[in-house]
This record gives C-alpha cells, sequence and structure tokens, in this order.
C-alpha cells in the first residue's frame, strides 16, 4: 500500500481552492436568484433618469457646477406609479416650474457681479409694465444698496442669493444658515423687510440645502427655461431660439443682470411671450398656495 505525503504548503493551497471554488458557486447563485428582481428596478431607474435633457444635470441630481446658474428641467412626463415606487428614493428638490393652466410665466435675474446693465433692464421692464423677480448676492447688495432701493421701489421682487456665492452643498446645515442671516441683515435695512425666495449659487444644492432653507422659512426656486446669457459667444437670436419655444404655463426663465446680450434679447424676449398671452408674475405671485408638492421633475403642484 502506497502512502502519499502530502506537505503543510499542498494542504494550504488546496484550502484556498476550495474556498475560492466554494465563494464563487455562491455569488452564481445569488447573482441568479437576485437578477430578475433586481433588474426591473434598475430598468425602472434608468428610465426615470432618461426622461430629463441635461442643460447641466436633472432635477434629481443633489448637485452640479458648470460655473454658473445653468440647469434646465425636464418636460417629460413620468408615470403615476413611477412617483410612487421611487418616492423613497427622491431627493429633496426646488421648485423648477409650477403646474398651472393660466398662461402665468416668471422671469428671474441674479445679480452677483457687475451693474452696468442694471438700469436697462429695470427701464424695459417698466416700459413693458412687467414685474421681475431679483436673486441678490450679499456682496452685490453691499456695493450697489442704491440699485437694490430702485429695484425695490419699482415693485420688483428680491429674493437671497446668499451672502458670499458660495458651493451651498459643500457647508455644514450652520454655515448655510449663517450665508442667509448675512444676506437679510443687509437687505432688510434697504427694502424694509426679509426676502422668503432662496436660489442656489451655481444652481448646486443637496437634500441638506433644501431642508436647511425651507427649514428658516425660504422656498427653494430654481429654473425650467435657461438663457445661458454668461456665455458671451451666445447670440442674442441663439437665446431667443433657445427660450422661446420651451416657455409654458407656470415657467421660470433665468437671466443675469450682467449676461453679455441681455440689452439685445430682453425686449424681443418680452414681446413675443406677451404676443403669445402669457403674463409675467413674479415667482411668489407664481407659486401656488395651499398643500402642494413637488414631483421628480421639479413641477410644483397642487395637492388633490
Amino acid at each position: 500500500m502506497k502512502v502519499y505525503l502530502i506537505s503543510k504548503r499542498t494542504l494550504i493551497y488546496i484550502a484556498a481552492a476550495a474556498v475560492v471554488l466554494i465563494a464563487a458557486v455562491m455569488i452564481a447563485v445569488f447573482s441568479s436568484a437576485n437578477g430578475s428582481a433586481s433588474r426591473d428596478g434598475t430598468n425602472k431607474e434608468k428610465e426615470r433618469h432618461s426622461e430629463y435633457v441635461r442643460d447641466g444635470s436633472d432635477p434629481g441630481s443633489s448637485s452640479y457646477s458648470n460655473g454658473t446658474d445653468s440647469k434646465t428641467a425636464s418636460t417629460g412626463v413620468v408615470d403615476e406609479y413611477e412617483i410612487e415606487v421611487f418616492a423613497g428614493l427622491m431627493k429633496e428638490l426646488p421648485v423648477y416650474s409650477v403646474n398651472r393652466s393660466d398662461r402665468k410665466i416668471a422671469l428671474t435675474i441674479d445679480a452677483a457681479w457687475e451693474d452696468d446693465k442694471t438700469p436697462f433692464i429695470l427701464s424695459t421692464l417698466e416700459k413693458y409694465g412687467i414685474k421681475a423677480t431679483f436673486f441678490l448676492c450679499g456682496f452685490w447688495v453691499k456695493d450697489y444698496p442704491e440699485m437694490v432701493k430702485a429695484i425695490a421701489d419699482a415693485g420688483h421682487e428680491i429674493g437671497n442669493h446668499s451672502m458670499t456665492h458660495p458651493h451651498m452643498s459643500r457647508l455644514s446645515s450652520d454655515a448655510i444658515v449663517s450665508e442667509l442671516n448675512a444676506f437679510e441683515s443687509i437687505i432688510e435695512p434697504i427694502i424694509g423687510k426679509k426676502t422668503r425666495l432662496f436660489r442656489a449659487p451655481f444652481g448646486e444644492y443637496n437634500d441638506n440645502v433644501i431642508n436647511t432653507v425651507r427649514k428658516n422659512g425660504y422656498e427653494p426656486v430654481q429654473w425650467n427655461i435657461d438663457t445661458v446669457d454668461w456665455k458671451s459667444e451666445r447670440s442674442a437670436q441663439t437665446i431667443l431660439d433657445t427660450v422661446l419655444p420651451k416657455l409654458s404655463d407656470g415657467s421660470i426663465i433665468l437671466s443675469h443682470n450682467n449676461g453679455y446680450k441681455i440689452e439685445q434679447y430682453l425686449p424681443t424676449l418680452i414681446e413675443s411671450a406677451l404676443a403669445q398671452g402669457y403674463q409675467f408674475v413674479t415667482v411668489s405671485e407664481l407659486l401656488l398656495s395651499g398643500d402642494t408638492v413637488i414631483d421628480v421633475n421639479g413641477v410644483q403642484k397642487q395637492l388633490n
């Protein structure tokens, strides 16, 4: 009878091989059992995200940055059952647009740098008898207090765009509140009241930003139509060709007080919208009252 001697090292190799084989079998069994169950959910998630037209990021993303306020929500329709399925996965969203059927829209103008075109904007708004919502940064308010007063005296709405224009999604809750309060401390003495709307610098936000600003009495507002007028290469006609076809009831338009071509495109944008029967109102006038919900596209809707 032959006796085979197996070294300690060989035993270790055999044991290791056995462990690897067992692990591979378990993984194969687990993948087979769960593949069909997870596939449907994964595909639904992909379908939901494919609904969006990205101009920077979709409304369900936590944050984005492209160097300026530039973000567009989709007009894609999401079925009710998808809203229910993904309710637990939804991120906190600001208002991108409002579900209305009365031809009301809002023009919003962000001001963080420079001031040379603001008088033109104000005179244009006065010419057509419309009101807009200006989201101002605190350091802009400090540099141009007389212009802030002119905006308020003309009956336009003012919103909080932070004190220093930071990346809010990188801040703690306390730091976010400090930004909000610092802005209010300089705007209230000028216009005689606090603001109640907030727009995140760079359009960046996450759950913490949205929850914190709402907890402090603000409604966070984005936009669903972006002029992208901060890009010098975009002509006035390009901006109009981008914006006008997207107009719909409840739209919120983003412009900048120092937009390169705002002096060329703003009068035509206003005239064209008015000719289509749209009525410009402030964001607060556009928002719905009572019990509302914001769907996965960032659309504020009335609860039935």
